[in-house]
């Protein structure tokens, strides 16, 4: 991977070389800003009534955590009442659902999803592992508390949370964003650089963009 992120020359069809920096080419510098309110309140509190009825999931399941979001698209529970339903990239979705524990290494690829999603977006810690690392609590390569490393908007806690309990942090969700309290991406913004150091002081081996969607 880290070869594939160097510097080096590329032959194009014409067989003109030319030079390509990967990290600067092929991904954003820009970092991330504040997403302004609406000009009106009547205006953003409709934008915010259509978002909190069209949640689309992005799942990130690293445990048990992910067995329990699958019965919420049977019949039986049936999410997509709700406007809830899974999508299969970041860029479709605009709320990030993280189960499980979180390793250092699998944490690099939650911070990728993450800052590939569009805003305006969401993110829920589902289950003890999210808050204080669950039965893993003193492993030395488990993250305790994933607000630390990405902006939470609300925990589900248990271990695991049933189905009912997901649902019910959606509709908890909903609310907030229909109050406009749902403001992860915008803390993200402006505490950018606080969330980057935390990120960098678990990650070592650092390998990718500082914003890279």
């Amino acid at each position: 991977m880290k070869e594939e992120l160097e510097k080096r020359l590329v032959k194009g069809p014409d067989g003109v070389e030319f030079e390509v920096e990967p990290l600067r080419d092929y991904y954003c510098e820009a970092p991330p800003t504040v997403m302004p309110a609406a000009y009106s309140n009547i205006v953003e509190d409709l934008f915010n009534w259509a978002r909190s009825e069209s949640i689309w999931i992005l799942g990130f399941g690293t445990g048990c955590g992910a067995i329990e979001m699958r019965p919420l698209m049977t019949p039986r529970f049936d999410a997509y009442r709700y406007g809830v339903q899974w999508r299969p990239t970041p860029r479709q979705a605009n709320l990030f659902v993280i189960s499980g524990y979180l390793s250092v290494k699998t944490l690099k690829r939650a911070i990728r999803s993450y800052e590939q999603m569009q805003n305006p977006k969401y993110v829920i810690g589902l289950g003890s592992c999210t808050i204080n690392g669950g039965m893993y609590w003193d492993s030395y390569n488990t993250i305790k508390r994933l607000d630390e490393y990405l902006p939470v908007d609300l925990y589900i806690t248990g271990c695991m949370p049933r189905p009912e309990a997901l649902l019910e942090g959606f509709m908890d969700l909903k609310k907030l964003i229909k109050q406009g309290k749902a403001e992860g991406a915008n803390q993200y913004a402006e505490k950018f650089e606080w969330y980057k150091a935390n990120q960098k002081r678990v990650i070592h081996d650092w390998d990718m963009p500082d914003y890279s969607w």
